[in-house]
């Protein structure tokens, strides 16, 4: 048995007991996290990270020591992951100003989740393999909030460690992008108790858990990824067009024929046009907001399209979309997907309902309007927020279920509000507005994961990368990369059987919960260790 006494020594060597040693200390374990997402994809990193977070909950002495040590982990990890943000403030000189704003602040706000999940934690630690259980339910949670309150923002969870790795994202069909950030902690959580727990039955315990839990969650994503070829929807031949526009002068209403030839000349690169057009591409996908000007506005270019692409093509482009309001009078503008059939008639559309603060509005937007701050779209008012999330359809295709940008993030606003079942996802977006950095290669992987939680084939189009046709696995049938111009063409996957995620949405990540309290309770009562087992730190943070 390893005496408390070496112990202390041991997570103390680690872990500074005070000062800016010790913010420092969660800082650097923070941005550690950082390299399990997108594209760097080391799912192992973040085990330092939650083990860094087990130490400081363990040595804080007053549930205030621990909320600062968890913020300063908190801010350290959304800095690594989040700096690219900054790029965005560049595209418009008008907003460089803000810079400091996204890059910092917005870290600095969201590391108060993780502030109070580690107060929390501390609040009710509990020596033994209990305090394992109190960690992974404080964090999870205060991850969910994350993502829920003040409109949202779960990207880069903590499940993004796994969910960011092809095999390891498999177990995301039976819990969730929540299920898979409880799975994390726990990992996590049990390689800190297997490294410095107080006795040999905490050191089994918690290694048991992590390397039983590891080892499970790999096993069960290579036998799903075992699985043969999706096979294709009949009839359907797509092509996903990234035109990889620069967001400057070039891409404004007086370039538009320009920006209008260069779709038509990508979009029908690399095969035969003949007099009906395209030939065999049944559908071309093309990203987010790609005209300069609305098109529903303008028969002459939607009369060019047809005429580009022959009369058998339907095109799916996201678009700005005017409307008038019946009841005001007022126009108001969506960001949308529209469907242009061959004769190039508008015969569908999709708005946006997640909107993105700042960006395509502006919240409290009469206080804020008066001093100045606008969004960064240039929509009079910026854009409104359709009122329900509703499905798409499309000749010769079927049900589609839009995800419009940052909408992509959110796994319980992936389908629409009611009706059928979608049977694809169809993703548009422009990350051009964070250049070649790793935020466009987050985004994809959080999309990619609503395709393994819902079962379901992803169609995504990006302006800038990354593009791909995905099946419900979330395999790669084709993409382009980052900063890349061209075209995809693939057949469209039939989706899968919905798998337990899709039928039951949060209850596995809440049964992941509810399990771990019970389990909590029950060593509580039995009190498997006595409260000397672990030391508390005997000085506070300062």
């Amino acid at each position: 048995m390893i005496s408390p006494t070496r112990y202390a020594i041991s997570w103390r060597s680690l872990c500074p007991e005070t000062g800016w040693r010790r913010h420092g200390f969660a800082f650097l374990a923070g941005a550690a996290g950082a390299l399990a997402m997108a594209p760097v994809d080391w799912p192992w990193a973040m085990l330092v990270t939650v083990a860094a977070a087990f130490l400081l909950v363990e040595s804080a002495k007053t549930p205030q020591a621990a909320l600062l040590s968890g913020w300063w982990l908190g801010f350290g990890y959304l800095l690594a992951g989040l700096w690219w943000l900054g790029q965005a403030f560049f595209v418009d000189p008008d907003f460089i100003w803000a810079a400091p704003l996204g890059v910092i602040g917005l870290p600095a706000a969201l590391a108060l989740f993780y502030a109070t999940g580690f107060g929390v934690a501390k609040m009710l630690w509990r020596p033994g393999v209990i305090r394992l259980l109190i960690l992974m339910v404080a964090l999870s949670a205060s991850e969910a909030l994350r993502g829920t309150l003040f409109t949202g923002f779960p990207w880069n969870s903590l499940g993004m460690a796994l969910g960011s790795d092809l095999v390891l994202a498999q177990v995301a069909s039976l819990v969730g992008l929540n299920g898979l950030t409880v799975l994390t902690l726990a990992i996590g959580a049990g390689a800190a108790l297997l490294m410095f727990g107080a006795t040999s039955r905490e050191r089994i315990i918690g290694g048991a858990l992590a390397l039983g839990l590891a080892a499970g969650i790999f096993g069960f994503g290579l036998w799903r990824l075992s699985a043969p070829p999706s096979p294709s929807q009949p009839g359907v031949h797509l092509r996903v067009m990234q035109p990889n526009m620069p967001l400057d002068d070039h891409f404004s209403r007086a370039h538009a024929t320009d920006i209008l030839r260069h779709y038509f000349e990508l979009s029908t690169q690399g095969s035969y046009p003949d007099a009906a057009g395209v030939k065999d591409i049944t559908h071309l996908i093309w990203p987010e907001t790609a005209f300069p000007f609305l098109i529903d506005d303008e028969p002459k270019a939607r009369a060019a399209i047809a005429d580009a692409f022959g009369r058998h093509v339907t095109v799916l482009s996201g678009a700005a979309r005017g409307e008038t309001d019946p009841t005001s009078g007022q126009r108001r503008y969506f960001n949308a997907i529209e469907v242009i059939d061959p004769q190039g008639h508008i015969t569908a559309h999709a708005d946006k309902v997640h909107l993105v603060p700042f960006g395509e509005y502006l919240p409290f937007s009469d206080l804020l309007s008066a001093v100045g701050l606008r969004q960064f779209v240039t929509a009079p008012g910026g854009y409104s927020a359709a009122r329900e999330r509703r499905a798409l359809s499309a000749p010769g295709l079927p049900l589609i279920a839009p995800l419009i940008c940052y909408e992509a993030i959110f796994p319980n606003e992936a389908l629409p509000d009611w009706g059928l079942r979608p049977s694809v996802f169809l993703n548009v977006t422009n990350d051009a507005w964070f250049g070649i950095t790793p935020g466009p290669w987050q985004h994809f992987a959080q999309a990619r994961l609503r395709a393994i939680e819902q079962g379901l084939p992803l169609i995504r189009a990006a302006n800038s990368g990354v593009s791909a046709i995905v099946d419900g696995y979330g395999r790669t049938i084709a993409m382009l990369p980052v900063g890349a111009t061209g075209v995809i063409d693939g057949d469209l996957p039939l989706p899968l059987e919905p798998p337990i995620f899709a039928q039951s949405g949060a209850w596995p990540w809440a049964n992941l919960i509810f399990m771990a309290l019970i389990v909590a309770l029950i060593l509580t009562k039995r009190q498997l260790t006595s409260t000397t087992d672990y030391p508390n730190s005997t000085t506070a943070d300062r």
